[in-house]
């Protein structure tokens, strides 16, 4: 069998890396589609025989059609190729490889731009939420340049504005999937948060380590990494994900206090091995968990005596800042709004070839 070829666009967005798609360029049958993705990401674990990086980080792909919604431009879907399974995961969002949507629509001719600034509106097919990205265009092109810098990418590039609003129960149905501020579980006291990102909360100390631990002291831990899966799969169902064995969400985020000025010190697993920074979407719901009154945060974080708070979530690799739009009168206390930089770059554009596609394109 001959090969086929597939164009594709290869973003760095935010602290990910992808490959970006037009919908229309894979099969429309969702099993078909995940079939090409993984013969294009790579089946094993060394994804030897495809594009994907071997890492949780780096084998991400990203779907993108014009929307049908009147209110938004872009429709993108989010794929977690699930490294060394054979299989794909679309049950959460990524906010990184969010970053990059606007590039790439702008690249491929889904969006015009409009001046030094275009605004492309992302609805999220993954949560149904929506996303306003603000990109620098100068001279009908996409800026990549710019002096903006993000914890965990080398250099510097030009700001991609992420606007978000109504992330609550992006995944879960509620921004309290349990129901309550904390539940207690295996003996251990967590708080369930979904706020673009389904996070269980759990204090350092509770686990047994500090707090600072480098990702990979922390993923030699063998006791450790079995206490945090037996909390998942307990919390999965209760938290309306269901069976969680495998999946990309929950993220397990250990907190302690912030070191270096943030609101709180975490430490993530996504979803087995701590990584080395925090996820945007993550990130949100952490901050969202530091605000809620008694939370397992409580006590710990630092949190800002305004409505409108900038606060930074610190990582082991440094911090991400985002900005809060936070109406405290409310109870508990809702985030009208999140909004937050990160960058992106176009790495590479192309072919892909497949050499023995499981289904045909029609």
């Amino acid at each position: 069998m001959s090969q086929i070829s597939i164009p594709y666009m290869q973003l760095r967005g935010g602290s990910s890396k992808g490959l970006y798609f037009l919908a229309s360029d894979l099969p429309q049958d969702d099993l078909d589609r995940n079939q090409y993705l993984l013969d294009i990401m790579g089946r094993d674990k060394r994804q030897i025989d495809g594009l994907g990086g071997a890492d949780a980080l780096t084998s991400k792909v990203a779907i993108v059609s014009l929307s049908a919604q009147p209110d938004c431009d872009v429709d993108y879907l989010f794929v977690q190729i699930v490294v060394g399974e054979n299989r794909v995961d679309t049950t959460p969002n990524c906010g990184n490889i969010l970053a990059g949507i606007g590039p790439f629509a702008i690249e491929s001719g889904l969006v015009e731009v409009t001046g030094d600034e275009t605004s492309v509106r992302v609805h999220m097919l993954n949560s149904g939420k929506h996303c306003e990205l603000v990109v620098q265009t100068h001279n009908d092109h996409v800026n990549y340049q710019g002096k903006t810098e993000i914890d965990g990418v080398p250099g510097s590039s030009a700001p991609v504005t992420c606007l978000y609003r109504d992330l609550a129960g992006s995944a879960c149905g509620s921004l309290l999937p349990t129901g309550n501020v904390i539940d207690l579980v295996d003996g251990v006291e967590v708080t369930c948060v979904d706020n673009g990102m389904p996070v269980v909360m759990l204090r350092a100390k509770d686990m047994g380590i500090v707090g600072d631990e480098t990702p990979e002291e922390l993923n030699a831990n063998k006791n450790l990494c079995d206490k945090l899966q037996s909390l998942r799969l307990k919390l999965g169902p209760l938290m309306n994900l269901g069976g969680v064995d495998g999946a990309a969400v929950p993220k397990m985020c250990l907190i302690s206090e912030p070191r270096d000025g943030g609101i709180i010190n975490t430490r993530t697993f996504i979803p087995y091995r701590c990584h080395a920074a925090i996820g945007v979407l993550g990130a949100v719901s952490a901050a969202t968990a530091c605000i809620l009154p008694g939370s397992v945060a409580s006590g710990m974080a630092k949190i800002p005596e305004t409505d409108l708070m900038d606060v930074s979530v610190e990582h082991a690799s440094g911090k991400l800042s985002i900005h809060l739009q936070v109406d405290t009168k409310a109870t508990p206390p809702k985030i009208n709004g999140v909004g937050l930089l990160r960058t992106a770059r176009l790495l590479s554009r192309g072919e892909i070839f497949l050499a023995e596609p499981q289904v045909q394109l029609s």
